[in-house]
């Protein structure tokens, strides 16, 4: 087994957990394994009628290097023209009103991200996000990732990746209630989400059940299961901590480090 990083952040990201269209785009406060399954199939060039099934055994674990603050942008789509050119509503009529919705975001979030799974998927998975099918994007086609976006592929203990090594974006200012903060003695506290038991067992964390397993992509059938996180908040060192100012330079020298 082994892994690859990747870094998800941008000015916006969306990671809906709900219906397709609903008249409210939500976004879940992290990302969603059907968010980042969905993200790698699209590198590999692979269709939404193809079964995700195929990654089931990819394994998914979360650093919150900042939660970033819950955005809403209301939005139209046609109204104002003959009906021949107004889009339909969701009932199947069109009445050429505008179609209204209420879609919502994650402004300046951060988020670490390990991928992990058999030598071979995590190499073939390495490749495509190096040099993908299709751009990646962060929950919906408008949200770009910034870079250093693949960050190292080949991680052996993820784990101590993320809680030793991977250099952490400093709180934004405007974080009203930053979960990252320093505590006093040295370290600042972080939150993972896992979807195994934390090292130390299950009781170091709360378990939560989400809606965000993919069965199918299929446009006419999109289809989700449940699984379980549990979601721990863990004491860093506050050396991992960067300004923005040098956040960058920090994170293509780890990069380009060489992997243990």
């Amino acid at each position: 087994m082994t892994s690859l990083l990747l870094r998800l952040a941008g000015p916006l990201q969306s990671w809906g957990e709900r219906a397709a269209f609903p008249a409210v785009r939500d976004t879940a406060p992290f990302p969603t394994r059907s968010g980042l399954i969905g993200l790698i199939s699209a590198a590999e060039g692979r269709g939404r009628e193809e079964n995700p099934q195929d990654y089931a055994a990819l394994e998914f674990t979360v650093r919150v290097d900042r939660p970033g603050v819950l955005l809403s942008d209301y939005h139209t789509v046609g109204g104002g023209y003959p009906k021949n050119r107004t889009a339909a509503t969701a009932g199947g009529g069109n009445k050429g009103a505008a179609v209204i919705t209420r879609r919502h975001y994650l402004a300046d979030a951060v988020f670490v991200v390990a991928v992990t799974g058999a030598d071979d998927d995590i190499d073939r998975i390495g490749a495509a996000l190096e040099s993908p099918h299709w751009a990646p994007h962060l929950g919906r086609r408008s949200c770009a990732p910034d870079e250093p976006f693949l960050l190292r592929t080949g991680v052996r203990d993820p784990d101590a990746e993320l809680r030793t090594r991977v250099p952490l974006s400093s709180p934004h200012r405007s974080d009203r209630q930053p979960r990252q903060h320093d505590n006093g003695a040295g370290t600042v506290r972080v939150d993972f989400l896992r979807e195994r038991p934390p090292p130390g067992g299950a009781g170091n964390g709360a378990s939560l059940s989400v809606q965000d397993m993919p069965v199918s992509f299929a446009p006419q059938g999109r289809i989700h299961g449940k699984r379980h996180l549990y979601r721990t908040t863990e004491d860093l060192s506050r050396s991992l901590l960067t300004e923005p100012a040098d956040l960058h330079r920090r994170l293509i020298d780890y990069a380009l480090e060489t992997t243990a």
